[in-house]
């Protein structure tokens, strides 16, 4: 019986029965993919497929295409930063991930001048593949990909909601490059583009979830002046003044401009929700004028606490993400878990993210793990929880998709 073989984290690695399995990572070669798909598609002719690719293969990306325009297989996917495994983070490959019957998908492009105007785009190709669906078809997950220079995600989830309420679950991550420079990296059979969304309509067979781990201190604060993803102030005071002091004060570390990145992925800013979840926003860069620039919007008047970001060896965030996916440890019994890591999280553990995704496969017994670094989530810390955009989390879901 062939095998899988596991290219991050160093040396080819064997591991796991994979002729029936829904996930392979590949080396980026036609004929690896034009045999993978043909076994595939023997057994499950309406197959489709979803693709992981790292940011270093991004000019290999019209092999694949080309691949798969020629067997006539339906393709979306991604570009990241890097893949993952339980073995570790690579950035060569990619991760093939079998639909058998190809979920309803759309991809987007120019959704980042407007949110209200990108939300009602994404509403209503969402209840034109609703429309056609078979009339007692399960309820479906909305699974986002978005191009990570998109600034207004929180807003449009905000929007999108309002449109479409419990009608699907949500979930989602974003593409990008870690550098945070500009490239296309949504993709279908024949286009890729940037500053856009890439929707699949999932059958909602598993559980997505997502997981951040952090402790929530007892003191808060008001975002009294903000600007998209700027803290201009904090409790009517300078955020940065703020927000070092808080540091000095409770850590002992004398924050400045110069040591500000080395420090800030540490110790992220909490938005306190209504419903007792808490949204992290890790603050990147300081503005001239004293700003936090944070990945993800924070409004004005929201309610903040600065988060302590948990230790890999804690695992209170990996116990929660297996209850969550089963509600008992090892509850995958040997199946395959599709795994989102966030960026910001890799950069705070640094070897501690290894341990972390060692200590999900055990968890949770599954068969295999594989997926991307993301720079951005997007789900609820509870089931059917209004979508929320976060960072710092882990987004999962069993994979085996009818």
């Amino acid at each position: 019986m062939t095998k899988q073989v596991q290219f991050c984290g160093g040396e080819p690695k064997v591991q796991g029965d994979c002729l029936n399995s829904a996930m392979r990572k590949l080396a980026l070669e036609v004929d690896a993919i034009a045999r993978t798909i043909g076994e595939w598609r023997a057994a499950h002719p309406g197959m489709g497929l979803l693709a992981l690719l790292p940011e270093a293969e991004a000019p290999r990306l019209p092999l694949l295409q080309q691949v798969c325009r020629e067997l006539e297989v339906p393709l979306a996917g991604a570009i990241f930063p890097a893949l993952l495994s339980s073995q570790g983070f690579c950035t060569e490959g990619l991760w093939l991930l079998r639909l058998d019957r190809m979920a309803p998908a759309f991809l987007i492009p120019d959704i980042h001048v407007d949110a209200q105007e990108a939300a009602g785009r994404i509403a209503s190709a969402v209840e034109a593949c609703l429309a056609s669906s078979a009339p007692g078809e399960r309820q479906r997950t909305l699974f986002m990909v978005f191009d990570g220079l998109v600034g207004h995600i929180a807003s449009l989830l905000d929007s999108l909601y309002l449109r479409l309420a419990d009608r699907v679950a949500y979930a989602g991550v974003n593409a990008g490059s870690e550098s945070f420079q500009p490239m296309p990296c949504l993709f279908d059979n024949h286009q890729v583009i940037g500053n856009g969304v890439l929707g699949l309509l999932l059958a909602d067979t598993e559980p997505t979830v997502l997981e951040h781990g952090y402790p929530v201190p007892e003191r808060v604060m008001t975002a009294t002046s903000t600007e998209g993803n700027s803290i201009h102030s904090i409790d009517w005071q300078p955020a940065f003044d703020v927000y070092q002091g808080i540091i000095r004060d409770e850590y002992g570390i004398e924050l400045t401009r110069d040591n500000f990145y080395q420090y800030a992925v540490h110790f992220p800013v909490g938005m306190l929700r209504a419903n007792n979840e808490v949204a992290v926003r890790i603050p990147v860069a300081l503005a001239d004028d004293g700003s936090l620039v944070c990945i993800g919007e924070v409004p004005e008047n929201a309610v903040l606490t600065l988060l302590r970001a948990p230790a890999a060896n804690s695992g209170e965030c990996i116990t929660r993400l297996g209850q969550r996916l089963g509600g008992h440890p090892h509850a995958l019994g040997g199946r395959h878990l599709l795994a989102f890591y966030c960026a910001g999280r890799r950069l705070h553990l640094g070897e501690g993210a290894l341990t972390e995704l060692s200590a999900l496969q055990t968890q949770t017994d599954a068969a295999s793990i594989g997926g991307a670094l993301s720079l951005g989530e997007i789900g609820s810390t509870s089931a059917w929880g209004y979508p929320m955009f976060h960072n710092a989390t882990l987004v999962c879901t069993p994979w085996h998709r009818a």
